[in-house]
């Protein structure tokens, strides 16, 4: 749009002796004088909207298995909603019993090996680089005496990693995505989450919270969260954890007799998952090798991370028997040594000199101390939901509270705890389709944490 310059002339003459040049600059001049009739061309500018930039993109193809995955990872997304709660109540003291994540300190026995190893790298003597990938000698022989004594397992059968969550993932990459994956339901979610990445299972059903072509091996209250055998269709893979994240319920030994023969019978492979076994307070094995047979059916992983603390220093194993083979007669150990030897370099030599500490008489007695002190806390958190009228499961064998909330979401739930009483737990709908009405309670947390949420507790649902 613009104006003459007889507009611009009479809009400023009766009224300012000064008006602005084309050039920006203040000109005076008497108000009795007229001004030259100039056109100044004077302008209005107007901002028309940005040019809309579009990102470079490369030309390589998302794997489209991602574009499966539901929402975020479970853990991740509770830390999320964790901190914009804080952010809305900056002065809530905020108690977290969600994440399975340890809160005491390791016990010194252990952190003073790991210590001396890391100092011992500033010297010429002590310096070491590459280790062996399966993990220390030593290690790997204090694992089978410590865990597998009599079992028929040997040194050779246990590879040393930093987590028994990242050796479910190489697990994966070992059995490749032309197999049909099993895992109860409800359960750990990198079971499910790593078999959807690795293209095993067809995509994700709404309307029944399921993946194709896994089977969920629905384990409730009613069936003593064990599945029902008899209905379950083959599998080549069934991921099995005892004492179970996140009901905290173990397998019997007769339960998991059946699971092995229903192994055998289908020509089946089970991971289990044993990195709770040491909070086992009754006869239930802590060991699938403690079963006959099992030796050709069966995979354990195991860690560190919940009996000494290493959920940051990251230590575990896997025991992959010799007598394990494939339809075609090979050995998996032998290809899951492959599978190590490529992607992965061994574990860090400081955090096995911190295992090695752990399977002393010393640091075996200040595991089970620390275990027993999360057992406490566990007591603590039945006591507090049984008094105030709910079922309530787990916690004899496990750090678990499985609370039963009939009737309603569980994530509604989760978000009443949190809003209320400022306490994270977790959704039990976040394990699976089979533990929606639930939440899990963990007994990570220190003392006094769990005494005041035990009070919050009491005082929300009185």
């Amino acid at each position: 749009m613009s104006i003459s310059a007889t507009q611009f002339s009479a809009s400023i003459s009766s009224t300012s002796s000064s008006f602005l040049s084309p050039t920006g600059f203040a000109v005076r001049t008497p108000t009795s004088a007229p001004l030259p009739r100039r056109n100044y061309g004077i302008c209005l500018c107007v901002a028309s909207p940005p040019t809309e930039q579009t990102a470079y993109k490369t030309k390589v193809s998302r794997n489209e298995n991602m574009a499966k995955l539901q929402a975020g990872y479970l853990f991740p997304e509770i830390a999320r909603r964790r901190s914009a709660h804080m952010l809305k109540y900056p002065d809530a003291k905020v108690i977290s019993l969600g994440i399975g994540d340890t809160t005491e300190p390791i016990p010194e026995v252990i952190t003073a090996a790991m210590a001396m190893r890391a100092h011992a790298l500033s010297t010429i003597d002590g310096y070491s680089g590459y280790g062996a990938e399966q993990g220390d000698k030593k290690l790997r022989a204090a694992i089978t005496s410590t865990y597998y004594r009599d079992l028929g397992i040997e040194e050779a059968d246990v590879f040393v990693s930093d987590g028994a969550k990242c050796d479910i993932s190489r697990l994966q990459l070992l059995f490749g995505s032309k197999v049909k994956m099993a895992a109860q339901d409800p359960s750990y979610p990198a079971y499910v989450d790593s078999s959807v990445i690795m293209g095993q299972t067809g995509l994700f059903d709404k309307d029944v919270e399921k993946y194709g072509n896994i089977e969920y091996m629905r384990c409730t209250y009613e069936n003593g969260f064990f599945p029902d055998l008899s209905s379950m269709s083959r599998a080549d893979i069934i991921f099995f954890c005892s004492p179970n994240n996140p009901t905290g319920a173990a397998a019997s030994r007769d339960q998991l007799v059946k699971l092995v023969q229903f192994a055998k019978d289908n020509g089946s492979i089970i991971v289990y998952d044993s990195a709770y076994a040491m909070y086992i307070s009754d006869d239930s094995p802590r060991s699938i090798f403690e079963i006959p047979g099992a030796k050709e059916v069966a995979i354990e992983t195991s860690s560190f991370s919940k009996y000494a603390g290493f959920t940051g220093v990251r230590l575990g194993w896997t025991v992959v028997p010799k007598e394990l083979l494939f339809s075609d007669g090979s050995p998996v150990a032998k290809d899951f040594n492959r599978i190590v030897c490529t992607c992965f370099n061994g574990a860090s030599n400081v955090a096995q000199a911190g295992g090695l500490a752990c399977l002393s008489s010393e640091g075996l007695k200040a595991m089970h101390d620390t275990v027993r002190f999360y057992k406490e806390n566990t007591e603590i958190i039945v006591d507090t939901f049984t008094s105030l009228g709910f079922n309530v499961y787990g916690g004899k064998n496990a750090p678990y509270v499985w609370v039963h909330f009939p009737g309603r979401s569980s994530w509604e739930v989760f978000a009443e705890i949190l809003e209320k009483a400022h306490i994270v737990t977790t959704p039990g709908s976040g394990f699976g389709p089979g533990g929606e009405g639930f939440v899990r309670v963990s007994a990570f947390g220190h003392r006094e944490n769990v005494l005041e949420a035990a009070k919050r507790l009491k005082q929300l649902y009185k």
